[in-house]
């Protein structure tokens, strides 16, 4: 059985709830996980800990072959919810394997992740990661392979996404796996400096005078 959702971004039908969620505003992050990857239940071990609520309906709406079996509005929100969180949790695994790291290339081509704010790395594009692999902890990041430094999101919604859908090895996979990707990293570093002079430099003088006048009192015993 199919349904057709409607968009939260445009006026168009999707036909399927993968096409759906990866189509709704806010979630422009994630791609679009092969439906015989999900049919797979192997790849779905241990998932059912992680969703303790309405794993089986969850999946089912996922899948599109929901019950028969009528349920409240109350229920069917709680089941999209975990239909939601059980598909991070999926993308995670699935992003990591061949056809997973391919959809992301694409993604990561297009610059669907932004561009680098920092002014040395020359508009690197971007790529999401997580800081933890476990859910509900923290926000996606997005990392930039040429400063090897993440950062937030830009827009509010994107920062709202668990960092787990993501995992801590999708960027390092795709270019382990893609390593052209890479760029030389950037030897540029910004150098703050007063009337020309490096800040550091004045600090160390600074410093060095400081602990010269403490040995000019000890040799003349001047105490304060």
């Amino acid at each position: 059985m199919r349904f057709f959702f409607r968009t939260d971004s445009d006026s168009d039908y999707c036909k399927y709830w993968v096409e759906w969620f990866t189509y709704a505003e806010g979630n422009e992050y994630f791609c679009e996980v092969d439906e015989e990857y999900i049919l797979d239940r192997f790849n779905l071990t241990n998932l059912q800990n992680e969703v303790p609520n309405y794993y089986v309906e969850a999946l089912q709406m996922i899948t599109d072959n929901p019950s028969d079996k009528p349920m409240s509005e109350e229920v069917r929100e709680q089941v999209e919810r975990s239909a939601k969180h059980l598909y991070g949790l999926i993308h995670a695994r699935y992003i990591i394997t061949a056809p997973g790291l391919k959809k992301m290339l694409d993604k990561f081509k297009r610059g669907d992740y932004g561009r680098c704010p920092r002014v040395y790395c020359h508009q690197n594009t971007l790529m999401p990661v997580g800081i933890t692999d476990v859910p509900g902890q923290k926000p996606v990041k997005l990392y930039c392979c040429r400063c090897e430094d993440i950062y937030n999101p830009k827009s509010r919604r994107h920062n709202m996404i668990d960092g787990a859908y993501f995992g801590t090895s999708f960027p390092h996979m795709l270019l382990q796996v893609y390593p052209t990707l890479k760029p030389a990293p950037s030897e540029q570093r910004y150098v703050p400096r007063i009337f020309g002079f490096k800040i550091h430099s004045i600090a160390e003088l600074h410093r060095w005078q400081d602990e010269q006048r403490e040995k000019q009192k000890k040799r003349l015993g001047i105490t304060e």
